[in-house]
């Protein structure tokens, strides 16, 4: 499994987050060319009050907020738009951990009336992005980035989120 999930909130049981998430970023790493049996992401199912701890913790923003992810190497490019420098197989195969809350995403999905599964699926996409280098910061790093989202979401048959 590429994906080592903890729900700490139930909520994501009946939402099958253990699902989505290796679905997810099976399809991210198989997008990029990476083997997905090769690598190990660790997510967490938490809710708002969890979420807004570590963010609060880890970004200096305590409040909730739908998605956070920690890489376990520094994979960004130095150049605007470039695609990051993508990991390959070894003994430090671990691409980081990520943590997601029911409440904030269960909000989101409600007000842009899409299923849930969706936008989670859409969100663990982003976050195994993340991971693997990719942002959202410069104008040229959020269009690569929504682009390579639109693409791995198209090949899931999930619709354009943005």
């Amino acid at each position: 499994m590429l994906t080592e999930v903890m729900i700490e909130d139930d909520r994501w049981q009946a939402a099958q987050l253990e699902a989505l998430a290796e679905r997810a970023a099976k399809a991210t790493l198989a997008h990029l060319g990476l083997d997905p049996g090769a690598f190990e992401i660790g997510v967490l199912g938490c809710d708002d009050a969890r979420i807004a701890v570590l963010n609060g913790d880890f970004r200096e923003k305590p409040q909730p907020t739908n998605v956070l992810s920690w890489p376990s190497d520094e994979r960004a490019p130095e150049t605007p738009g470039a695609v990051p420098d993508l990991p390959q197989p070894g003994p430090e195969s671990e691409l980081g951990d990520i943590a997601i809350a029911y409440d904030t995403c269960a909000a989101e999905a409600h007000a842009g009336n899409k299923p849930l599964a969706d936008h989670v699926t859409h969100l663990i996409v982003h976050a195994t992005l993340h991971l693997l280098g990719y942002d959202h910061i410069r104008d040229q790093d959020a269009t690569l980035m929504e682009t390579t989202e639109v693409a791995i979401l198209g090949k899931l048959g999930l619709p354009d989120p943005y």
